[in-house]
């Protein structure tokens, strides 16, 4: 027996469509705005180079230290979420990443860059734990695949956007006006979300006498299916780092492909990616599938993952199968979250996505080392099979999640 919100039952209070359309729009808005802030830097290291004369690694550095930073309060957050609220916690993490998008535009050294990446780190630590549990305890049951699904559309978007908006911009004006843009555009959001703030008010329930983590305690660190999410969605910030840095350039080396083809492929994974999604959404209107509909949608994507290794084709049909394991994936992602929705005690949504999605900054910060290396070494066919292994580990974790959910620490919550 799954877990269900027992603060909104929807047998016995439905929800409006209007009302959960809401709260899906204006978290989905907040989670791009999370996502563009994370490739505000990256698109500018050129120009931030000769300004700051500097190293592409000291410039890489910046984002270890956002990324660091963002995994710790990432963890911690959920605490405060739980106790204060969501509403409060979102504003303040979209109030620092629009000052540090400013404080970027206005920095003189690379060490005042380096405050400011700290800055932001904080800022985007809160948005897994706020968002979600925004989305679990004020959307219905029916729509939650839905809602998670534009949760991740809008993350790509916003990944999509930031390259976009601040090289136009600085190729037009300069780099510092790029960023002022940015930073202003965070603003507009926030603006925009206290303009609707009421459709983001959630009560903080008191604490449930005898419920494992609805104290504010550590004890949902006990629950052994906390972890196996922790650890799925580690070995998924893997797979989601190697397609976004290395398996484009390593398919081009194996197959001859083209620069410009090279650079579609990302794009295209990223498109269909979020038209997956959108697929996912529907497909994860039933929770008792999740774990079928995950295992078969990165089955898939390992799958084309192993073609692209060991095939052979000509260039044009690589930027094609980018695109059909993008969706692949994508079709996995509302499947995805939902594993953690029904692993979750309640009144411990915070605390627990704080925790689990952790992981997704510890995987894209030890991923690099490993395959930044196999590439080092021209280890190109390497570097796709290993993404295939990772796919194959990471649906053998998501059953994992389904057997230790129903273990007996967890029965007394069902």
């Amino acid at each position: 027996m799954s877990i269900t919100n027992t603060l909104n039952p929807p047998a016995l209070n439905p929800v409006s469509l209007r009302q959960d359309a809401g709260v899906i729009g204006l978290v989905g808005l907040a989670h791009m705005i999370s996502h563009f802030s994370q490739l505000l830097l990256a698109p500018l290291f050129p120009w931030l180079k000769d300004e700051f004369g500097v190293s592409y690694a000291q410039l890489g550095f910046l984002m270890t230290i956002f990324f660091l930073v963002s995994c710790a309060v990432q963890a911690l957050s959920g605490f405060v979420v739980d106790r204060f609220g969501p509403r409060p916690i979102l504003f303040a993490g979209l109030s620092l990443l629009g000052l540090a998008a400013f404080g970027y535009a206005v920095s003189t050294s690379y060490w005042m860059m380096a405050a400011f990446a700290v800055v932001a780190g904080i800022g985007n630590g809160v948005f897994h734990p706020v968002d979600y549990t925004l989305i679990n305890r004020k959307v219905s049951a029916p729509r939650l695949g839905h809602a998670y699904s534009v949760h991740g559309i809008t993350g790509s978007l916003g990944w999509a956007l930031a390259p976009a908006l601040v090289v136009t911009l600085t190729f037009a004006y300069s780099w510092r006006v790029a960023l002022m843009a940015a930073g202003a555009l965070a603003f507009g959001v926030l603006a925009v979300l206290m303009l609707n703030r009421d459709k983001l008010t959630l009560v903080v329930a008191p604490p449930v006498k005898g419920a494992a983590a609805a104290d504010g305690s550590l004890d949902f660190l006990k629950i052994p299916a906390v972890w196996m999410c922790f650890a799925f969605f580690f070995w998924y910030a893997i797979v989601l780092s190697v397609v976004q840095a290395f398996a484009p350039e390593a398919a081009r080396q194996l197959h001859d492909v083209p620069l410009a083809l090279v650079a579609m492929c990302l794009t295209i994974y990223m498109v269909c990616s979020a038209g997956g999604m959108v697929a996912g959404g529907f497909l994860a209107s039933d929770p008792a599938r999740c774990e079928r509909i995950v295992g078969a949608g990165f089955g898939m994507a390992a799958v084309i993952a192993l073609v692209l290794a060991l095939g052979s084709f000509p260039a044009w049909v690589v930027p094609l199968l980018f695109g059909l394991m993008g969706f692949s994936s994508g079709i996995a992602g509302p499947s995805r979250d939902l594993l953690v929705k029904r692993s979750t005690p309640e009144n411990a949504t915070g605390r627990v996505y704080g925790v689990v999605y952790a992981g997704l900054d510890i995987g894209q910060a030890v991923s690099p080392l490993v395959f930044g290396l196999m590439m080092d070494h021209q280890m190109y066919r390497g570097v796709l099979l290993g993404l295939a292994l990772m796919l194959g580990v990471l649906i053998a974790s998501a059953f994992n999640v389904r057997r230790v959910r129903r273990a007996p620490r967890d029965e007394a919550l069902a």
